[in-house]
């Protein structure tokens, strides 16, 4: 008496499961996009980072064309808009980074640089005193996003020169300043006392791939599971 194996799906298992497995395949390719996009991106971080710099004037720059590359940029700071991002740590210890606009030469225009990280003092209710360079300064660094995602730890965003995070949106509606819509991570030295040991974006490729895998694997074992209870043992007489 052989026996064979049978399939007696029902109909709500069957759409339950199909659903699934579309469901988890579908985010498992969407997190495989994720890692192709953000590798091709990576790619081009390290090849902007070998071209000629660009040069940042008064008339508006597309980000597009120089995201990531480097530039370079003349002008004066204006060290009473200074601001300090919070909550920036460096081999373990707490501190902030200092941004603070440029009037470009020549122009009425401004750039916002990332000058580089302070560490905080013993009282945090202090801000550390970074000394700003007078008259014309030259800045060499990289162009970096205007408008980063941010995580926030409260809705209160910013109290006087303490800032959760900075955006050319969020500093040009509190200071009104004509701002170019790129921020400049300075690289060049200064006498400021700044650290400016900067390290290029980590994109969580692997972790995109690793995902993927994960809900593949969650769609397999959906598929394992209805297999599993639909499937009969049928026996025939000979």
């Amino acid at each position: 008496m052989p026996a064979t194996l049978s399939l007696k799906p029902t109909l709500i298992p069957t759409a339950a499961a199909l659903l699934g497995v579309a469901i988890t395949a579908l985010v498992g390719d969407w997190q495989l996009n994720r890692a192709a996009y953000k590798a091709e991106l990576q790619t081009h971080l390290h090849e902007a980072q070998r071209l000629p710099p660009i040069r940042i004037a008064g008339s508006s720059v597309d980000p597009q064309t120089i995201l990531y590359h480097r530039v370079n940029v003349r002008g004066v700071f204006d060290a009473d808009r200074t601001v300090y991002i919070d909550n920036r740590v460096r081999q373990g210890k707490a501190g902030y980074f200092v941004v603070s606009p440029l009037k470009i030469t020549g122009s009425d225009r401004y750039v916002l640089v990332e000058r580089g990280w302070v560490a905080a003092g013993p009282d945090r209710t202090r801000l550390p005193s970074v000394p700003t360079p007078a008259g014309e300064v030259d800045i060499a660094g990289v162009a970096t996003p205007a408008n980063p995602p941010v995580f926030e730890l409260s809705q209160q965003v910013f109290a006087g020169k303490l800032w959760q995070n900075v955006t050319v949106e969020r500093y040009r509606s509190r200071f009104g300043l004509d701002l170019q819509p790129v921020i400049v991570q300075q690289h060049n030295e200064l006498a400021d006392g700044l650290v400016r040991d900067w390290q290029l974006p980590s994109l969580g490729i692997e972790r995109h791939r690793a995902y993927a895998l994960q809900w593949f694997a969650m769609a397999a074992a959906i598929l394992i599971v209805y297999l599993v209870l639909n499937v009969r043992r049928k026996t025939s007489h000979a």
